[in-house]
């Protein structure tokens, strides 16, 4: 099979890419550069000032505060992925292997969960995790205490309706990753004598790896932006970066203050997507080989 290498000159290739790029470079490119050009800004009399200082940047960077709910947002994030991947992988596991007949259906149940309106979906997280909810309900009837379950408007309320909210990512990307194993490569593992848990750790395990760090890539960087879930379920206890971006905006009217915040929460996901990119790129040979 003969493959046709194509080069940016390519004018077929550029007419392809060109409506792509014209929408990132007026929907992206140009706000994010406006944000950044926001950082440099100041406010006085809640009035915007064209100053052109650093004054911002000395404030993100001198105030402990600040890095400290950042930090804060890169751990529950951390945690969120992973919980989601603990969640995902067993599922998706089974829609791959066990359930083909049902994963049709089932995956159609996801989507349609997945759909629905995220604010409904939170709020309804309330009925459950309240001292008089569901799972207390549930819980007493097993024999616990009638309120033994008091997560609602704390961090763990918190991290309950995140993870219910971007499991499904991880989900279908391992889903895809592991519904392309090649089962000869199962069988010629058991055919050489191993059992099914060191197959699964040294055949399938490695070759969903793609599925793994793209799902946890894509939960990281949505859950660092996670605004509804805190301030629902944690009650806003535990604020994450998107409460300090939001009140910097609204409360305290300090724009220069919120884009600077946003840029460096947009620094961290760009981060986590390089060095993603990289960890990929050294995983893989055919991505070596095209990177040289």
């Amino acid at each position: 099979m003969n493959i046709e290498h194509k080069t940016w000159k390519d004018p077929v290739l550029i007419a392809a890419v060109a409506p792509l790029a014209i929408v990132m470079l007026v929907f992206f490119l140009v706000p994010l550069a406006m944000t950044v050009v926001l950082t440099f800004q100041t406010t006085q009399y809640y009035r915007l000032v064209w100053s052109w200082d650093l004054k911002v940047w000395t404030e993100v960077f001198s105030k402990p505060h600040y890095w400290t709910i950042i930090g804060r947002t890169i751990v529950m994030a951390v945690i969120c992925v992973g919980l989601c991947l603990l969640i995902a992988f067993p599922t998706a596991y089974a829609l791959a292997t066990r359930l083909k007949a049902y994963n049709t259906h089932i995956q159609i149940m996801i989507v349609f969960a997945f759909l629905t309106d995220a604010v409904l979906k939170t709020f309804g997280w309330i009925l459950v995790l309240d001292r008089n909810g569901v799972a207390n309900w549930a819980l007493s009837v097993v024999g616990f205490a009638p309120d033994s379950l008091d997560i609602l408007f704390t961090p763990a309320g918190a991290m309950v309706g995140m993870v219910y909210n971007l499991v499904v990512y991880p989900m279908f990307t391992l889903y895809l990753s592991l519904v392309r194993i090649d089962r000869d490569l199962l069988l010629a593992a058991y055919d050489a004598g191993a059992s099914r848990l060191r197959t699964f750790f040294e055949v399938t395990l490695p070759l969903s790896r793609p599925g793994l760090y793209s799902g946890g890539v894509l939960v990281f960087v949505l859950s660092l932006g996670a605004f509804l879930e805190p301030k629902v379920l944690g009650g806003g206890t535990s604020p994450l970066a998107s409460e300090l971006i939001r009140q910097s905006f609204e409360t305290r009217v300090n724009w220069p203050l919120g884009a600077a915040l946003t840029i460096v929460l947009i620094s961290v996901g760009a981060l986590t997507l390089a060095l993603a990119g990289l960890l990929a790129m050294k995983r893989s040979p055919a991505l070596r080989r095209r990177a040289a």
